[in-house]
């Protein structure tokens, strides 16, 4: 349950007490705002409780009356004085216009420290939000268990568990399943909205509002292709627990949609990699085996090229499009002229991995496609490349970024000196006497190159990530340190 006042008055430790409005404890505190201001209201989002001691009110003499009418406009929560500072008492005239307005008022005992009731506050809301992710977790469980059934059975699944009206359509906005059965919710609501979610892309999103309630529509797709569309109607705004749960089944249906529409799960490659490399799909989700039958065994490789060769990819190798490149998943023995068979331009590959290191392996495949581009020549295997953080970042990209953290250094005149003292600063831990005899200068000579240095790089020398990051763009710049 999200914090109340009522939560709050009933936590003994705080010590507050209800002065007005004991209908409004129920109230929701979306957070605790201190403040002493005659005016705190353009400082305020509603929803708060305000917390004040008044302590200014001796001087300047407020309106009460007028303060209190505008936290009432601004919708806080409640508005609690704490005695026994500026005031041994809460003031009968500010007691008379919260009562007035309607406005919560809790009398804050002299030995609670506000700071104390925001703990509080946050307390229950990150209880508030665990407890959501949880729900949300078991949620998506039971979604995809559904989607062992099909699709039918995951509209179902997501109508109970939102409490509200869901409707599948197909690729033309014919309804194909409606739950609860028989809810009017009619694709006619949603007129025009469909052809422009076809071409807005698979991520994208609508609302509209028809006789009454709020309908949310998304398109289903795995490619560039819609295969149809989901929409869900409800009384109100769909919390994040919702749209979590909403996202989840959108990519279970655009998977089970494209299962449909080939009429074999084995020719869904190009939308189960895509969901993969996504993690919109966990192959090791209880339920998931239906919709990764077509997975290849592990260990597998993954390889990056610029494109495909346009030929249907044999069973047990998938091929999607990601982020402007095409990305293969194959099992780890396939030879590696056949991946470049399917694939076009230059091509790397990745180390046997299992499924739960797809990320690492498609990093390690794009390292290795920039070698291959850059070598002109065959596939190149990420096993072929110098190992560790070193060998990762010596790629065109991780040269590109070295010079560029160089180039205040290799600006100067003297730039080569520079460069040779940080690296002999850095090649000996810091240490004056070292650095300054291993390039044969005295220690002051040293101090004062340094000196430029820091002038020259905005950065903390004696920072530890700073330090790895210079000694990295050193190695890449010059080779061997």
């Amino acid at each position: 349950m999200p914090p109340t006042l009522g939560g709050l008055v009933r936590t003994p430790s705080l010590g507050l007490s209800p002065l007005t409005g004991d209908e409004g404890l129920e109230r929701t505190v979306g957070w605790v705002a201190v403040s002493e201001l005659t005016d705190p209201t353009p400082y305020l989002a509603g929803g708060e409780l305000l917390l004040t001691t008044g302590v200014r009110w001796a001087d300047s003499r407020p309106d009460l009356r007028e303060y209190v009418r505008r936290l009432a406009r601004r919708d806080i929560a409640g508005l609690g004085f704490g005695v026994g500072v500026a005031l041994e008492r809460t003031p009968e005239e500010l007691r008379e216009a919260a009562a007035e307005f309607g406005v919560v008022l809790l009398e804050v005992a002299r030995r609670t420290p506000f700071i104390a009731i925001g703990k509080e506050v946050s307390r229950v809301l990150a209880k508030e939000e665990y407890e959501g992710l949880s729900r949300a977790f078991t949620a998506q469980r039971d979604l995809t268990r559904a989607a062992l059934t099909g699709a039918e059975a995951v509209v179902d699944r997501l109508a109970r568990d939102l409490g509200a009206r869901v409707l599948l359509m197909a690729a033309d906005g014919s309804p194909r399943h409606t739950a609860p059965a028989g809810a009017a919710l009619r694709p006619q609501d949603l007129a025009g909205e469909l052809e422009r979610l076809k071409t807005a892309g698979p991520r994208a999103s609508v609302a509209v509002t028809a006789g009454g309630d709020r309908i949310w529509a998304q398109p289903l797709a795995t490619g560039r292709r819609v295969r149809g569309f989901l929409a869900v109607g409800t009384g109100g705004p769909l919390g994040p627990e919702q749209r979590t749960l909403v996202n989840a089944a959108v990519s279970l249906l655009s998977l089970e949609l494209e299962r449909d529409a080939h009429g074999d799960i084995a020719r869904m490659g190009e939308g189960v990699l895509a969901a993969l490399l996504t993690g919109a799909l966990d192959p090791a989700h209880p339920g998931a085996e239906r919709l990764v039958a077509v997975l290849p065994p592990a260990p597998v490789v993954v390889a990056a090229a610029d494109g495909v060769q346009g030929a249907h990819p044999p069973h047990g190798v998938l091929v999607a499009g990601h982020e402007g490149r095409a990305v293969l998943l194959a099992s780890a023995d396939t030879p590696a002229a056949a991946l470049a068979d399917l694939l076009d331009g230059p091509v790397g590959i990745s180390e046997p991995a299992d499924y739960t290191g797809l990320a690492v392996a498609l990093a390690q495949a794009e390292r290795a496609r920039e070698a291959a581009r850059s070598r002109g020549g065959e596939p190149v295997r990420a096993a072929e490349l110098p190992g560790g953080l070193l060998g990762l970042a010596d790629t065109p990209a991780g040269v590109r970024m070295a010079e560029e953290l160089l180039a205040p250094l290799l600006a100067e005149r003297s730039g080569a000196e520079l460069l040779a003292s940080l690296r002999a600063y850095l090649a000996a831990s810091g240490r004056w006497d070292a650095a300054a005899d291993a390039l044969g200068v005295h220690r002051h000579t040293l101090r004062y190159r340094m000196r430029r240095i820091r002038d020259l790089l905005p950065v903390d020398l004696d920072d530890p990530d700073v330090r790895a990051e210079l000694w990295m763009a050193l190695r890449l710049h010059g080779g061997r340190a």
